[in-house]
């Protein structure tokens, strides 16, 4: 077992590995690190050995942790000489601390945000070394360019101090897909505690391929929601870079409204492709969806609402609402509709209306029947207004025959009402 110290691995780079008779063996060049561990456990040193004046190529040499006798910031030794080094070739396969770590991007979860690894701090536990933390810090960066004291004696006379900024590796998801091999076991677990708008911010600071590579990870729930969250040119380069039958999963997941938004962007080949992936019914749905305007009530509605016949009694409508209300993305009101013509609207009764209601009453002898609808070629200047005007946080939307197409939700509008430096930015088609 090796003396160690914590460390960063700024402090050692370059520095002489030394043998136990304090021979040179070389500069300390990378770190081998060993994948699918919870805190990356230290393999092996690799050092570039010292070359003649005649040779002029570059020899690097693997020194396994086991056999190092000292290994801190100030001194490290092995009990190998120079005759016992195994010689090292890189390889894809191995994952280096500096090549594969250093410098990189990385999904800081508990911050919900991407940043970049300026060091790496290692320390010794249960007899092995590993990689304890990262340093995103302003204090990594001085570190890595010999200023870090310099730094802390500056600030002193404004009596301030550099701040740390480490992050453990349990806080940390891989982005690049060279470090999958040391995701973390709870990653998926944190991945999709996180909220939809955060993993859309994290995406949208990725490059494309980083994006994409982070997108895929996401499980079908969590990446449903993240989707609509996306503009438009990020969601269509995700989706054009992942299997048909894949996003048919997460758009069959998203509601409806947020489905045809998301599926608006895209070329008409595409969303024919994916919807002839999609169940019948939800294809049918979505296709008749699309062909509203974006920006109109019909385009911003969704179809998912719950609606009972005014014949039900209240404490029905209570008792089925647990099934019922499964697959409905929100619900503050519950919709009263003609038994006889199918879907006409008679009525409407907000959620805190039904649950105050005598449990015995019919449908039809507690509902408002003064109701506000909208029609599906209003545009979104009336949408906004007739749920402004009537404070009203969802809205049906009939046709000529009062039939029900769907409800727009508050929530639908908010981009509209918001400042145009709020809103997302949405492609016109």
């Amino acid at each position: 077992m090796p003396l160690i110290g914590e460390l960063f691995i700024s402090e050692v780079l370059k520095k002489t590995v030394y043998d136990h008779k304090g021979e040179e063996l070389g500069r300390l060049h990378d770190m081998v690190v060993i994948r699918g561990t919870t805190l990356p456990l230290l393999d092996a040193l690799i050092v570039e050995g010292t070359r003649d004046i005649s040779d002029k190529r570059k020899k690097f040499y693997r020194v396994d942790f086991s056999s190092l006798s000292i290994f801190n910031k100030r001194i490290i030794t092995s009990t190998l000489n120079r005759e016992q080094l195994q010689g090292y070739d890189f390889a894809e396969d191995d994952l280096l601390a500096v090549r594969d770590v250093l410098d990189k991007q990385v999904v800081d979860i508990n911050g919900a945000k991407v940043v970049r690894v300026n060091d790496i701090k290692i320390g010794g536990y249960q007899s092995h070394a590993v990689l304890f933390a990262i340093d995103v810090g302003i204090r990594g960066i001085l570190r890595r360019l010999g200023l870090e004291k310099k730094g802390e004696e500056l600030l002193k006379f404004f009596k301030a101090s550099i701040p740390y900024n480490l992050i453990g590796w349990n806080y940390l998801q891989t982005i690049n897909p060279r470090l999958k091999s040391i995701s973390l076991t709870l990653t998926q677990q944190m991945l999709s505690k996180m909220h939809p708008a955060d993993l859309a911010e994290i995406i949208s600071s990725l490059s494309r391929e980083e994006g994409a590579n982070f997108f895929s990870n996401l499980d079908v729930e969590s990446a449903a929601e993240t989707l609509p969250e996306l503009e438009p040119e990020t969601q269509a380069d995700i989706i054009a870079s992942m299997d048909t039958k894949k996003i048919a999963m997460i758009i069959e997941e998203m509601s409806p409204d947020d489905a045809v938004d998301t599926l608006s962007d895209l070329h008409k080949s595409k969303i024919g492709e994916i919807l002839d992936t999609l169940q019948r019914d939800d294809a049918e749905n979505i296709r008749e969806l699309l062909g509203h305007a974006e920006d109109t009530a019909g385009g911003l509605m969704t179809t998912e609402f719950l609606s009972y016949s005014p014949d039900t009694k209240v404490i029905e409508v209570i008792q089925s609402f647990k099934v019922d209300a499964k697959d409905v993305e929100t619900i503050y009101y519950v919709y009263v509709v003609d038994d006889e013509v199918e879907d006409k609207l008679l009525g409407v009764i907000s959620l805190k209306e039904l649950l105050l209601s005598d449990p015995e009453l019919k449908l039809s002898d507690c509902m408002n029947t003064n109701i506000k609808c909208l029609k599906p070629d209003d545009d979104e200047d009336t949408v906004a207004a007739m749920i402004s005007k009537y404070n009203l946080v969802a809205i049906p939307v009939v046709d000529d025959e009062g039939i029900i197409l769907g409800i727009v939700t508050a929530d639908d509008i908010i981009d509209w009402i918001l400042p145009p430096s709020a809103r997302k930015k949405r492609k016109k088609i």
